[in-house]
Order: structure tokens, then C-alpha cells, then sequence
């Protein structure tokens, strides 16, 4: 228990230095209000005076000047905190529930890839508690104006709703995680045995994780975004429900995008 517990805590630290910079273009995006409809155009026009109209353009939300390295490492403080206990504990979780769901396998004989899934999906429900606090507070930190620091963000919140303001969100927090980490361990196991990307050495185990990062991306990609959306509408009271009636294609694929890039490998990627 002591080593998965190490390996999943030190996993989770260097996964997050590592993505920061592409977390924080994503959090962005997400957090990019809807593009409106445009304006009606008129069948034919007439008159010999030029017709003027309007156009609104959507962009990120912006952050105020700062240097690149420090931009792009806000608020890595909660997850560098919250997230190695978090690994450390989807881990743990996962290594005894797949015993208890296969007590027959061994190294000479691979658990099912249900139990695999099933064990992964249980496992990253345990981690709810760690992950929809961690989670909240570093994309609010990511998307302050005045650059605040994890703690001030984490005061905050607690000041204006108690320990429930750090779970809002929670819920869709709670079906990502198992989702996404149910297919995050049946991805790397089946890269591992099928795909012909396992092996001894240390390429084989980097490619297969990159492999899964990618597979619970696609899969959980739009929960991400009602769950980023849900933890800041502090700022964009009235937004995020509109996110997939009106602006579908900004607010899944474009973040979508940047965010099959991050470096998987180095730690699940929820």
C-alpha cells in the first residue's frame, strides 16, 4: 500500500507541472462565453447609402499581463496538494477493488477487462472528495482577474458559501471522474495487451498511458466543460447552460483539441 501509495502521489505531482501550462488554455476556452447567433442579412439592398451593421466577436476571458511562466503555472498549488493525495488514493482504491474483483488473477493471469473498467470507474468515485474541491479552486485561480493564489481563492470560497461552496459542481464532478477513470485504466490495459504497445520497458508503459489519457478525454470531454463552467459561475452567472445550445462547437472541440496534447503518461489525466 506504501509504494502505490508514493507512486501515485509523486505520479500525480510531476503530471501536473508537466500539463499546467495546457490546463490553463484549456480552463480558458471552456470558461469562453457562447458566440451569439448572427445578425439576419436582408435579401437585397437597394438604397445607394452603405449598409452599416454590427458583428460581435468572441474571445477568451482575458488575464491581465503577466509573465508566461507565471501564467501559465497558475494554480498549481491545489492540484500539486490535492491531486497527489488524490492519485495516490485512486490507486490504492483501484489495486484493492480489482483484487476483490478478480482474486483469481495473477501475474500469469490478467483480471477481465470488465473487472478492469468496474474497478476503475469505483475508483475514481472515491476520489470525489479530493478531486471536485482541488478541481474547483484551481479553475477559479486560473480565471482570476487579480491573479489570487490558491489559498485566497480556497478563503473565499469558504467565506462565502462554508465547506459546501468547495463542492459545487460536485455531481458532474462525481460522474467524470468515474467515467473518465473506468476508461483510463480499461484504455491502458487493453494498449498494453492488445495494441501491441506493452512490454517490459519503460517505452511501452509511456505510450500505453498516453494512449488511455487520450481514450478518457474523448470520453468525458464534455462533462469537463459542464463541470468547469458550473464551478465558476460565480463569474458567468446565466452562461454555462447555453454552452452546448449555442456555441457546441467552441465550447467541446476546440479545448478538445489542446487538451488530447496534454502529457498523459506521466499521470491519469482527471
Amino acid at each position: 500500500m506504501s509504494a502505490d501509495f508514493w507512486a501515485g502521489y509523486l505520479s500525480g505531482a510531476i503530471g501536473i507541472i508537466i500539463g499546467n501550462p495546457l490546463d490553463v488554455l484549456k480552463v480558458r476556452l471552456q470558461s469562453t462565453p457562447p458566440k451569439p447567433p448572427p445578425p439576419p442579412t436582408l435579401p437585397h439592398h437597394t438604397s445607394s447609402a452603405p449598409l452599416l451593421h454590427t458583428t460581435t466577436t468572441t474571445t477568451p476571458l482575458p488575464l491581465p499581463p503577466r509573465s508566461l511562466t507565471k501564467s501559465f503555472l497558475t494554480g498549481t498549488a491545489a492540484p500539486l496538494l490535492g491531486y497527489g493525495a488524490l492519485n495516490a488514493l485512486l490507486f490504492v482504491s483501484y489495486n484493492r477493488t480489482l483484487s476483490l474483483l478478480s482474486p483469481s488473477s495473477s501475474p500469469s493471469t490478467l483480471p477481465p477487462l470488465s473487472a478492469v473498467f468496474l474497478s476503475g470507474c469505483l475508483s475514481g468515485l472515491a476520489t470525489f472528495s479530493l478531486s471536485t474541491p482541488t478541481e474547483l479552486i484551481k479553475c477559479r485561480a486560473q480565471l482570476s482577474p487579480a491573479h489570487h493564489s490558491s489559498w485566497r481563492v480556497a478563503r473565499d470560497a469558504f467565506r462565502a458559501s462554508g465547506v459546501r461552496g468547495f463542492y459545487r459542481g460536485g455531481g458532474v464532478t462525481a460522474w467524470r471522474d468515474a467515467v473518465g477513470y473506468g476508461f483510463y485504466f480499461w484504455g491502458y490495459e487493453v494498449a498494453m495487451r492488445h495494441a501491441g504497445l506493452g512490454g517490459e520497458g519503460a517505452v511501452g508503459v509511456l505510450v500505453a498511458g498516453g494512449v488511455a489519457g487520450v481514450v478518457t478525454w474523448g470520453s468525458v470531454f464534455p462533462l469537463d466543460v459542464v463541470k468547469t463552467r458550473v464551478q465558476i459561475s460565480h463569474r458567468l452567472i446565466g452562461f454555462y447552460p447555453r454552452s452546448y445550445e449555442h456555441n457546441r462547437s467552441l465550447s467541446f472541440d476546440s479545448p478538445l483539441r489542446r487538451t488530447l496534447l496534454l502529457p498523459q503518461a506521466a499521470a491519469p489525466p482527471i
